[in-house]
């Protein structure tokens, strides 16, 4: 016959139901081997009768937490915290509360308060899961462990320790495949291709083959699609990276991230490394509310200035639509230090962007440039709307004939009827900034455009 080892306490607790002491004892002895049921009843009947009994409330409230009743544990956490001097258990508890609801950095804090009160509370796994490491043995000096950040910079010395890295993309696009922005291709080639090709002139004037350069206008301008053309044109490699690739909920991921996508181009120089959507990694940190955006920015801006790692034969291409939430630090000299305007296509380059989208399909005699001028404020995107909507058109008649019909002026107007322009909602919220906000002359590349609407 099997004795429940509990047998005793509980036996003791009937002849004595108000020791608190022994309560306390015995629901913690039952929590501790995972009678999670029997531990509360026990928590809570000791609180109904000392209502501020603070190991009590702590140990219902990780009563709560091992049953998965999250939310109730944290509202105990929560009040034991501001009480005058916490318990080291509930900054311990509340660290594991946070974890599980995703608020990675608070939870790291409450760690460290915990470990800082008591360091005999550090947990491997815990350190682990939060990205904090405890050191073994103090430094020289210090009372307490060290806790260092959950990942290692000194380690990114270590070509080991960095992710195997996939070669970069090799496009076969060229500025020929891209339709007018010919002011921006110029801007490019001063930059890029020039320095590319005549690297002994660059050095002797002391100027360093790469930079960065952000692109910013309307959505569906072409911003991605130059970006790529510029690594063709020039043979160079392509890394293109969107904030998915970045942005990770672990705290000291979304650093690593970045530079493992700025090792990626320097192993793979000369090398176009482009970031789209780049206000989304690089928002002003005066609007960010936590820290940890703000370290991805100052990890950005570190990689740009290739302080550690040289840059050289990388150019860093960036695009935006809404350039006035990046950070000004971006706009300083060496980082993004040119900054250029892609606008929405004019009438010849809509005539060659409609060329190059209709080249591959069946046509007939098209004016490309009367189609052209009836479809001004169209993006490249919505132009490439237009054909798609002609093409289907023309293929439910192809379908009925069994024939390709070829493509006509009268199929393209007709689809460019159905599709609204997607640039004028981003000049009416542009036209705020460049208008009051453009002290630095950031948004001059602007003020013709908006003049004409």
């Amino acid at each position: 016959m099997t004795v429940d080892p509990f047998d005793p306490l509980r036996l003791a607790l009937g002849v004595s139901p108000d020791n608190l002491p022994l309560r306390r004892h015995l629901a913690d002895a039952l929590l501790e081997r995972g009678h999670l049921d029997e531990a509360e009843e026990l928590y809570r009947n000791g609180l109904a009768m000392a209502p501020a009994d603070r190991p009590l409330r702590l140990g219902l409230a990780s009563t709560f937490f091992r049953q998965g009743k999250h939310g109730q544990a944290l509202v105990l956490v929560e009040a034991l915290l501001e009480e005058a001097e916490p318990a080291p258990r509930a900054f311990l508890l509340a660290a594991r509360l946070l974890l599980v609801a995703g608020e990675h950095e608070q939870a790291v804090d409450r760690y460290r308060a915990a470990v800082a009160l008591d360091p005999g509370l550090a947990d491997e796994d815990l350190a682990e899961r939060l990205g904090v490491a405890v050191l073994a043995s103090p430094l020289p000096g210090q009372a307490e462990p060290l806790l260092a950040d959950g990942w290692d910079r000194m380690a990114w010395d270590d070509p080991a320790s960095v992710p195997a890295v996939n070669p970069a993309e090799r496009p076969a696009i060229t500025f020929a495949d891209v339709g007018g922005m010919d002011q921006v291709k110029d801007e490019i080639r001063i930059k890029v291709i020039h320095p590319l090709g005549h690297p002994e002139l660059y050095r002797a004037y002391g100027k360093a083959i790469g930079g960065g350069i952000l692109m910013y206008g309307p959505p569906g301008c072409g911003k991605t699609h130059l970006a790529r053309a510029t690594a063709g044109e020039v043979g160079a490699g392509f890394v293109a990276v969107g904030i998915d690739q970045v942005l990770d909920m672990w705290i000291g991921s979304s650093e690593r991230n970045l530079h493992a996508a700025f090792e990626r181009a320097r192993r793979s120089r000369p090398c176009v490394l482009f970031f789209d959507e780049v206000d989304a990694l690089g928002a002003s940190r005066a609007d960010l509310r936590t820290s940890a955006g703000r370290h991805l920015i100052n990890q950005f801006l570190a990689e740009l200035d290739g302080v550690q790692y040289s840059n050289e034969g990388v150019l860093v291409l960036a695009a935006t639509n809404a350039p006035w939430y990046l950070d000004s630090a971006f706009r300083r000299p060496g980082r993004f230090d040119r900054v250029l305007f892609v606008p929405p296509p004019d009438a010849p380059a809509r005539a060659a962007i409609l060329r190059i989208l209709c080249r591959d399909k069946p046509t007939g005699e098209i004016d490309y440039d009367h189609v052209a001028g009836r479809t001004a404020g169209f993006s490249g995107a919505d132009l490439e709307a237009v054909v798609d909507l002609a093409v289907e058109a023309r293929l439910r008649e192809a379908i009925k004939a069994g024939v390709p019909k070829p493509l006509t002026v009268k199929d393209l107007i007709g689809s460019a009827r159905r599709v609204k322009p997607s640039t004028r909602e981003w000049f009416a919220n542009a036209r705020n900034y460049a208008l009051y906000a453009n002290q630095g002359g950031l948004y001059d590349d602007l003020l013709p455009y908006l003049e004409r609407r």
